[in-house]
């Protein structure tokens, strides 16, 4: 199962979570978030995939935080287009397209984008983009059966974990962890997704 962890900031945050030896680390470019990352932190994950958050950003801003950060995927979480999408895929950058479930309509929102994304990320809806620490009702998911593996988001937390692991779906990948985990915005319990991680890869 993948295990993304999201909307890291600060270096030795980031040093601490890199040696729990995530899938993915996020790194969030939306301005508007408390979890906004503006410089490039004095440590990067090595142990991980970098994942770079975006929402309804500019190809060209898109393209140069992947350089400049050494981003390995985008994470497009806003309403971008699928030729938006086509064009980052033909540059040979991976893609993560979020989508909040609101409906069964999961087949309907995505198709558009088949082929263009390496995983689908299923959130839940909310007023503004970001997350909102809730968890959505995942049977929606049941109105999934692309081919595209995907991550579920939103609201999970440590005791989560029961949830997470009985959760069955052909193109289940694996989860998005956030806010779930912070002391602060921006700060993550490393010793409690350490246990997490553990009991997760166990079962």
């Amino acid at each position: 199962m993948i295990i993304k962890v999201c909307g890291m900031k600060y270096a030795d945050n980031i040093r601490a979570l890199d040696k729990l030896k995530p899938d993915m680390t996020g790194f969030i470019f939306h301005p508007s978030s408390p979890r906004f990352v503006e410089t490039i932190p004095e440590y990067m994950p090595s142990s991980s995939l970098r994942v770079g958050v975006f929402v309804n950003s500019e190809t060209d801003y898109i393209l140069h935080k992947v350089e400049t950060f050494g981003l390995d995927m985008v994470q497009l979480h806003g309403n971008e287009s699928p030729e938006q999408c086509k064009f980052i895929h033909s540059k040979g950058i991976d893609i993560i397209k979020a989508f909040s479930l609101k409906t069964d309509n999961a087949d309907i929102i995505t198709s558009p984008y088949d082929g263009l994304c390496r995983y689908y990320l299923f959130d839940t809806p909310c007023a503004v983009y970001g997350g909102s620490g809730k968890t959505f009702d995942w049977t929606l998911t049941h109105s999934y059966h692309g081919k595209t593996p995907f991550l579920l988001s939103g609201g999970i937390r440590p005791e989560s974990l029961k949830a997470v692991s009985s959760f069955r779906h052909p193109s289940f990948a694996g989860i998005d962890i956030n806010s779930g985990f912070e002391t602060v915005p921006g700060i993550k319990d490393t010793e409690t997704i350490s246990e997490f991680i553990r009991q997760l890869r166990t079962l």
